[in-house]
């Protein structure tokens, strides 16, 4: 990916180094990716998310899965309800407890956690692999890796993009002024 001369990240160095020291909110922040990031940008909101994804819903279920200190999965958790990736509901099974619920946004982190997974099996995996596999569920067979294809279909690599200004944005502010 290439960044086109009229595009800026949003940030400054400054910024992102400032950022690694303190947690500084990157939800206003002009790149997407760093917007992304703010919401779920530490590795115990990501596993919560898998987690949910594969099905658990209850605090309980979340703790003994990941292994987290009660208070920091109810900071992560109220953070990711807040953010609209969770929802919280009633119980399935009647009970008084309550359960988080992915939301159509959470669903939508699904493709960035293959991504994830996909890259480690490929260049953090020693020893032939990892213990379980992603595979489609109606036919039993390894999910093909993600590619990232032009409108047109074409496979593209890093250095087929550029980053643009994009032209919706700029006939808006135009309108609005």
């Amino acid at each position: 990916m290439q960044l086109h001369k009229d595009v800026t990240w949003g940030l400054s160095w400054f910024d992102v180094e400032d950022a690694m020291v303190k947690r500084t909110s990157l939800e206003t922040a002009e790149c997407p990716i760093a917007r992304s990031l703010d919401a779920l940008g530490d590795w115990w909101s990501l596993l919560i998310v898998r987690d949910a994804l594969l099905g658990i819903r209850r605090f309980s279920e979340f703790q003994k899965s990941i292994g987290l200190a009660k208070n920091i999965l109810t900071v992560r958790l109220r953070s990711l309800v807040d953010r609209g990736i969770l929802k919280t509901a009633p119980a399935s099974d009647g009970s008084a407890y309550q359960e988080y619920v992915l939301t159509p946004k959470g669903r939508g982190v699904f493709p960035i956690l293959v991504a994830l997974r996909q890259w480690s099996e490929e260049f953090s995996c020693e020893n032939g692999g990892f213990n379980t596999q992603l595979v489609d569920c109606n036919k039993g067979r390894p999910v093909r890796k993600l590619e990232i294809r032009a409108e047109d279909g074409r496979l593209l690599a890093d250095g087929d993009t550029e980053l643009r200004a994009n032209p919706a944005i700029r006939r808006r502010r135009r309108v609005s002024a």
